[in-house]
């Protein structure tokens, strides 16, 4: 199996620490709003990297954390903390808050059929650890404080370690792109990022420390939790493109300080989701939650959209690849999620006989294989499914043969690659569903006498009554065909 690791930017082959288990480190959300589209995406991206790895023999502990402390408006040391903001706001305890948001994630992630992580840590659970490492780094020599707060010395830092490898970013370079921001005077350099923070009187989540009655910056928690359950060194560490510098490049700098060891071995890393080719946010009005696209309660959608659509989506672009979210791209992949089920839901319905192809499925089990383990193509797994949906429409339409080895073959398939690995939910075909075929032979045909009998105004009744429910109509010279808008 082939990775991407960020770290080295080139592909790799997987070789885990430890011979049979696999450590994996994903970074969750800050609980103060309702998961949108960006919470989506690398929770079924590792979720399937999760689901490969079991699939092929690995025991993995997976590890995704909740943030519930420490992280600050404008992902900086200084400002309010984003679930006391809303707190406040609401007029409700911090932890309200962030119970509230963890309950509307696990919730939102159920339906997109993600599995729960091995452990799932709070930030809030583990001050005492944060403040042990915090401890560490101060005797390494690599922290400072300053009025109750403790700093980490990037420039120090990086006399001793590479800081910026993983984002690409020169120490120097940085420095001439910051500016002194408000507040920031306690700190020797701008590039220095808090490890503790001195509460200031009216802020409601603090802990005793050695420095002050404070709380923990934002980066800290990561490395501090992913330690704990993983060991100084582990596998895979994932998360957004987004959180590559300043988090993750923060996160090296912690662990390397307090222990003196790489702390992962392959980092990886989702692309970007864009609106409308659109950065998404709030600002533009294309920040749309899981909610709001699960019920059609956005003006961007003409339509709710099945949570398996979304992730059917999501797993048709390749994780490292940009992916530009829009309703005509939704409409998209509805209609072919809706091809894929209605055919792998079909399989029980071949006749078994002397086989009208000689379709080598073990062929194709072999290629999604090979895309998985290359660097989990998920697109290039799921055009292979397609030839299958082909080839089961084909016998199923023209009530052609195959063979029982065939049929447990695609049955395996199903069960294997669609269910297990891409961890789709196909949804039940009704038989209102499977009788829609003859249904609209009987209108087509009736709605054709009605042409040859000149009763035109009947027949675009006809035409425009299905239109208005789903269903386009499409006259050709020899015939009529239709399809679901």
């Amino acid at each position: 199996m082939y990775l991407y690791n960020s770290l080295t930017r080139r592909k790799e082959k997987f070789e885990p620490l430890y011979s049979g288990s696999v450590g994996m480190y994903v970074c969750g959300p800050t609980v103060y709003g309702d998961p949108h589209l960006g919470h989506a995406r690398p929770a079924v991206v590792f979720d399937v990297l999760y689901r490969y790895l079991t699939h092929v023999g690995y025991r993995v502990r997976y590890v995704r954390n909740i943030t519930d402390v420490g992280h600050l408006e404008g992902d900086g040391d200084e400002g309010e903390d984003k679930i006391q903001k809303k707190a406040r706001l609401e007029q409700l305890e911090p932890m309200e808050v962030a119970q509230y948001y963890t309950r509307r994630y696990h919730h939102f992630l159920e339906k997109l059929n993600v599995l729960p992580p091995s452990i799932e840590p709070y930030a809030t659970g583990h001050i005492p650890e944060q403040i042990e490492m915090i401890e560490k780094i101060l005797e390494s020599g690599f922290a400072y404080e300053s009025n109750g707060s403790i700093y980490f010395d990037v420039r120090k830092f990086a006399q001793s370690y590479p800081y910026g490898q993983l984002s690409g970013r020169d120490v120097d370079e940085l420095m001439a792109q910051t500016r002194e921001l408000e507040g920031t005077h306690e700190k020797k350099d701008p590039l220095d990022f808090a490890l503790w923070k001195k509460a200031p009187a009216n802020h409601l989540m603090k802990w005793r420390s050695p420095w002050s009655v404070g709380f923990p910056g934002w980066h800290l928690e990561c490395s501090v939790m992913s330690t704990k359950y993983l060991g100084e060194t582990f596998d895979i560490h994932g998360g957004g493109m987004d959180l590559m510098f300043p988090h993750h490049e923060c996160e090296i700098a912690q662990s390397l300080a307090a222990s003196g060891k790489n702390p992962v071995r392959y980092w990886i890393h989702n692309n970007l989701i864009t609106i409308d080719g659109q950065k998404m946010s709030k600002s533009l009005n294309n920040f749309i939650t899981l909610e709001e696209i699960f019920e059609g309660k956005h003006p961007k959608l003409s339509q709710p959209y099945d949570p398996m659509v979304i992730r059917f989506f999501i797993l048709q672009a390749h994780y490292r690849s940009t992916l530009d979210f829009s309703d005509e791209a939704l409409q998209a992949a509805d209609k072919a999620f809706y091809r894929f089920s209605k055919a792998f839901n079909s399989i029980d319905q071949l006749i078994i006989g002397e086989p009208y192809s000689d379709l080598n499925l073990n062929d194709l089990v072999e290629k999604c294989e090979e895309a998985l383990s290359d660097d989990l193509n998920t697109p290039v797994v799921i055009s292979y499914l397609f030839e299958i949906v082909h080839f089961i429409n084909h016998a199923l339409h023209n009530h052609l043969p195959i063979s029982e080895s065939q049929k447990i073959h695609l049955q395996n398939i199903k069960a294997t690659y669609v269910e297990k690995i891409l961890g789709l939910k196909l949804p039940q075909i009704s038989s209102q569903t499977i009788d829609i075929d003859k249904l609209m032979s009987i209108l087509i045909e009736t709605r054709k006498k009605l042409r040859l009998a000149k009763h035109f105004e009947l027949a675009d009744y006809i035409r425009d009554q299905l239109q208005q429910n789903g269903i386009m109509l499409k006259d050709f010279k020899d015939q009529t065909t239709w399809e679901k808008l």
